[in-house]
């Protein structure tokens, strides 16, 4: 008998994540390369609508907490915009439920179950996939369910990759369903008073869309 259950129940932790999927944390540091090697450049008009929007977010931050709805519609929806996700060849599917299937080693197959944030579709494979948190979360405590999601990727021959946000904070995610295996990118964050870290965000993401076109 086929069991459903829902992605954050069955998976809480780095460890669940690791043991129900058979991952591991690579430390080879040449598995992911595209969040740190020949970035592509930005031009002027990108690189004052990214100002703009760090603004506008810690505009929204000085207030307290910063609801999900809030942060999607104040930074990641424009983010997508502007690096062009939202139009041809790609696709935005907000609140896609995604399904994958776990082998336990049991008579029965369980099949886990949840909702992604935000889903960047091209030709019907996920490229990019945003899991925004609420404001004041750390992003890597919605990495085992990131994981999850990722492991749902219907082409399992190539690598997926993944972006998780709070809105304030950054983290790059590429996972190899073959090998089993994935790396993070360093932490990118809108904290830092000395510059806007929204400007490698947005290479980085151009750097993987480069990549799997």
């Amino acid at each position: 008998m086929v069991q459903t259950v829902g992605i954050t129940k069955a998976i809480t932790n780095l460890n669940e994540a690791h043991a129900k999927f058979n991952l591991s944390q690579t430390a080879d540091s040449e598995f992911f390369t595209e969040w740190f090697n020949n970035l592509p450049s930005l031009i002027d008009t990108e690189k004052e609508s990214l100002n703009r929007l760090k603004n506008r977010y810690l505009y929204y931050a000085a207030d307290g907490a910063i609801t999900e709805g809030t942060v999607n519609i104040i930074i990641l929806s424009p983010l997508l915009e502007l690096i062009g996700l939202c139009d041809p060849p790609f696709k935005i599917r907000s609140e896609q439920l995604v399904k994958v299937a776990i082998e336990n080693g049991s008579e029965e197959e369980t099949i886990l179950e949840g909702f992604i944030d935000t889903l960047v579709v091209q030709n019907k494979l996920w490229v990019v996939l945003i899991e925004s948190k609420h404001y004041g979360f750390s992003v890597l405590q919605a990495l085992p369910q990131t994981l999850a999601y990722m492991m749902a990727n219907p082409n399992s021959e190539t690598p997926v990759f993944g972006m998780i946000s709070n809105g304030e904070d950054y983290i790059f995610v590429k996972l190899s369903q073959q090998q089993r295996q994935y790396a993070l990118s360093k932490k990118f964050t809108l904290s830092n008073p000395q510059k806007n870290e929204l400007f490698e965000v947005t290479q980085v993401i151009k750097q993987i869309i480069s990549r799997i076109l």
